[in-house]
């Protein structure tokens, strides 16, 4: 009997520890990994990128390659000089040339250095998406952990009321109590019932919630540590270190350097461009002339357009409202992230002032249903009484428990206004957010 005790609790032992927490921080981690918006931002950054190499190929040599072959008919001073009117032959051509550019009015480098600046820019791109869908993990996460809490208080109350209404029950029973007592518990107790099912159903969409951001279903989750220390202890502090760190803001910074490099790239049309040329031809039966006309050439061609209707001055123009285009959403982007914060902050601020009050009101509560159950007991209070102070017990722990998640979502949520969430929690970054221009 010993041994079989024995061995059924090894067994329960070895299932329990199997089932491995699940922290806030690996949640975070197979959401960057799986989320579809982080992976789009990543597939956008990775396709500018190459938008950078197909910039560069203008510093490399071009090679064309030409074949033809076919009939030609001639008539010409030539043909007529010889008594023939038109000559048929069998045309054949074939010509190579390499070009290697040696100016164009920096047009090549402007352009990487456009490119590149909107490779940065979608690079910040992933990072912003991954710091956001990280911070809607964290809601998804903590809003879990809340309802399970709240689920726990409403099992409490539901519990608290089925004793009451036992005791009330009895006492009728026994001829001691009032009808009207019983159909007041009663009542209340199917209140009590219907909030239960409630939370159960409040538990049921969070965990739908969490399935859908995070991709996983929400299977004992850990109570992650208060970050506390991870934020400033000014909010000028804080504003400073958004405005420093945060991806959005740097988005913006970096296209701002994208249309400055377009704006130069404008000007290249107004300067020559200068190549070097090497090329062969071999033809054959080539204007009416039987025989090989094969040529090698070796030539510096500067090519300089003198008019083309005011197409450059206007493109020129048009990338200088671009840049002011590109600077008002950066200033407008300063503004949003400084308030971002200071929303953040003041949040925080509200729920920590709350909290005291919340404790004071569960401890005052608790209080004041301990000595109405007293007091029932010795008729001085009535049942209405001793039910509206259980009601009071359980509102107020619910208020105690929410304001313990929001201080929790606020910290969390400072983090992010800061561009500091994934840093704070240790949460590796895609490659792709690495911006380009910093690993050349």
């Amino acid at each position: 009997m010993k041994f079989r005790i024995l061995l059924i609790s090894a067994i329960l032992f070895s299932g329990a520890s199997s089932i491995q927490a699940t922290t806030l921080q690996e949640a975070i981690g197979v959401t960057i990994k799986t989320n579809p918006d982080v992976l789009a931002a990543m597939s956008e950054r990775n396709a500018v990128a190459e938008e950078v190499n197909q910039a560069r190929a203008g510093y490399l040599p071009t090679v064309d390659l030409a074949l033809g072959t076919g009939w030609e008919k001639t008539d010409s001073p030539a043909s007529r000089a010889v008594g023939e009117n038109h000559i048929s032959l069998n045309r054949n051509e074939a010509s190579l040339q390499l070009r290697q550019m040696l100016f164009d009015g920096m047009a090549t480098s402007n352009e990487v250095r456009r490119q590149t600046a909107r490779t940065d820019s979608r690079s910040y791109g992933v990072f912003g998406a991954a710091e956001n869908r990280a911070l809607d993990a964290t809601e998804a996460f903590i809003n879990v952990l809340r309802e399970q809490r709240l689920l726990d208080l409403a099992n409490t109350n539901y519990e608290a009321h089925e004793r009451t209404h036992d005791q009330i029950t009895l006492r009728s029973n026994r001829g001691v109590g009032r009808k009207a007592d019983t159909a007041q518990s009663r009542g209340r107790l199917a209140l009590a019932k219907a909030n239960l099912i409630a939370q159960q159903g409040n538990l049921r969409d969070a965990e739908t919630t969490y399935l859908r951001v995070i991709g996983e279903t929400a299977d004992n989750l850990t109570e992650p540590v208060s970050p506390q220390s991870s934020i400033p202890e000014t909010l000028d502090e804080a504003i400073n270190q958004a405005l420093d760190n945060h991806p959005t803001l740097k988005s913006a910074e970096a296209d701002v350097a994208s249309a400055n490099a377009q704006h130069d790239t404008a000007n290249s049309p107004f300067y020559p461009r200068l190549d070097i040329e090497l090329g062969t031809n071999a033809d054959n039966n080539i204007d009416g002339i039987s025989g090989y006309n094969n040529d090698l050439t070796a030539m510096l061609r500067l090519r300089y357009n003198l008019l083309n209707g005011g197409k450059d001055k206007a493109r020129r123009e048009e990338t200088a409202y671009l840049i002011n285009q590109a600077t008002e959403i950066r200033n407008n982007t300063h503004r949003q992230v400084e308030q971002s914060v200071r929303l953040s902050w003041n949040e925080l601020q509200t729920v920590n002032n709350q909290l005291e009050y919340f404790k004071l009101h569960v401890d005052s509560s608790e209080e004041s249903r301990d000595a109405y159950q007293q007091q029932f007991v010795l008729g001085q209070r009535s049942l209405l009484d001793l039910l509206d102070s259980e009601n009071e017990v359980f509102v107020s722990s619910q208020d105690l428990v929410n304001g313990e998640y929001d201080q929790l979502f606020a910290i969390y949520r400072i983090m992010n206004s800061m561009g500091g969430l994934l840093e704070g929690l240790g949460v590796a970054l895609p490659e792709e957010a690495v911006k380009i221009s910093s690993t050349e």
